[in-house]
């Protein structure tokens, strides 16, 4: 140290005079220690929420006895360990710590939930290796436990070792250099990552009845999809279209447990449950445009409850249909749907519109070209999909939403593939692939 000079500052020169009073001198320490006073107490009780990086440049500690230093992330209490900045000190910036013997290091502060812990490590110089432990204390510092294996440090350059934490509550960390004996290591760059709750293991969804067969769109529930929205209701599922103001498909499972003695709601009525700030069609919706409301799962096909019934009346599931479509072949098939029912079956139906004529409802609603259907037939049964054979019946048709067309829905049969091929859709995938392409290949004839 030069000559006249204190770890404080230049000393007084020789004939120099005091000018202050020593009451004066008293009070200005009084008021300096009670303000480090506070400031220490403050740093030692409170819990920081960010994520904390240490990379020692504050420095501030160059002797290795045990003694707190105020750093960047808050105190932290070092002993037989420093901040040092010579040439053979490895680090990132001007300093990093250096730790010997069994020194050790912690934060006097805690920080609320910690995630993942990042500590590089190098030996100092041309020192031997060492070996060093990372713990922790949600105590402010009463007990200790380790977390992670012992870490080994021999590099003469920086290495990370990474440590899982996962813990939610307050806490703070302590560096513990446990073997090596004089050997030194230098630590930079502690990062302390912030807790985030694990992801639970999710529970697989209960496939709804209305998707045993499958899901022909791969619709899901999220608006990031909003032209392809999964809506799954206890009467049947559908894929919504946003854009379009109506379904792309609905599905839905017919057998006499469906069917009672329930009269027609005629409740016709907007779906509330659509996304915040997406259009509800309304029940009037249609009026004036020439075009009925028609149902895709029909408001026959659910007669056991009031409740069942009235879930068809919902404007999602409807699509705009010319009279002699909805009242007319339409409607043919569905009565000789149920009439299959009757006969000791269970279907499993899927319907929808394709093409695009122009929209009503103020451009609120598409009206398509054409509407489809596709139906399985089963005898009753269980474990559905595994008694699909190449045998099983499908019917399928694709007919003209126009006002000239024939009664007989008969006329209108196509292939399940002719309906994926206009559609994009995949019906029936939860049948073995070998299977489709037999049931799905072949038109109707019965």
């Amino acid at each position: 140290m030069p000559r006249g000079v204190t770890a404080d500052g230049p000393l007084l020169r020789k004939g120099q005079a005091m000018k202050k009073s020593r009451f004066g001198i008293l009070t200005k320490t009084l008021i300096a220690f009670s303000a480090a006073l506070v400031v220490l107490t403050i740093s030692l009780t409170t819990a920081t929420m960010t994520p904390i990086t240490e990379g020692f440049e504050a420095g501030g500690k160059t002797a290795y006895a045990a003694g707190n230093v105020a750093l960047g992330t808050g105190s932290w209490f070092m002993d037989d360990a420093l901040t040092g900045n010579l040439s053979t000190d490895r680090k990132t910036g001007a300093f990093s710590a250096r730790i010997r013997n069994t020194g050790l290091m912690h934060m006097n502060f805690n920080k609320t939930g910690a995630g993942t812990v990042s500590i590089q490590h190098a030996v100092f110089g041309t020192d031997g290796s060492s070996t060093w432990q990372l713990w922790t204390s949600t105590n402010s510092g009463s007990t200790w436990t380790q977390v992670g294996s012992t870490v080994t440090t021999s590099s003469t350059s920086l290495q990370t070792a990474t440590f899982t934490v996962n813990n939610s509550n307050a806490i703070r960390f302590e560096i513990r250099k446990v073997s090596g004996g004089a050997n030194r290591i230098n630590i930079d760059n502690v990062q302390v990552g912030d807790f985030s709750s694990p992801t639970p293991t999710p529970t697989p969804p209960i496939t709804s009845e209305h998707l045993t067969m499958g899901n022909p769109s791969n619709a899901v529930t999220s608006i990031t999809e909003p032209n392809n929205y999964l809506m799954e209701k206890p009467q049947y599922s559908m894929s919504y279209s946003r854009d379009n103001g109506g379904p792309n498909w609905v599905s839905w499972h017919l057998d006499s447990s469906w069917l009672g003695s329930t009269p027609r709601q005629d409740d016709f009525r907007a779906d509330t449950t659509l996304p915040a700030g997406w259009y509800q069609v309304q029940a009037t919706d249609f009026s004036g445009s020439g075009f009925d409301r028609g149902h895709m799962c029909p408001s026959a096909d659910r007669t056991i409850t009031v409740a069942a019934n009235s879930a068809t009346f919902l404007m999602t599931n409807m699509i705009p249909q010319l009279p002699a479509n909805n009242q007319g072949v339409w409607a043919n098939l569905e009565s000789y749907s149920r009439s299959l029912v009757s006969q000791g079956n269970e279907l499993y139906i899927i319907s929808g519109g394709q093409g695009l004529q122009f929209f009503i409802a103020n451009g609120h609603v598409a009206v398509p070209a054409q509407t489809w259907k596709v139906i399985i037939v089963l005898p009753n049964g269980s474990n559905d999909v595994s008694r699909v054979t190449t045998a099983t019946r499908t019917i399928a048709v694709v007919i003209p939403n126009s006002g000239t067309i024939n009664s007989d829905w008969r006329t209108y049969r196509v292939s399940v593939d002719q309906v994926e091929a206009i559609t994009g859709f995949d019906f029936f995938s939860n049948v073995s692939s070998g299977i489709q392409a037999v049931i799905e290949g072949r038109v109707d004839n019965q």
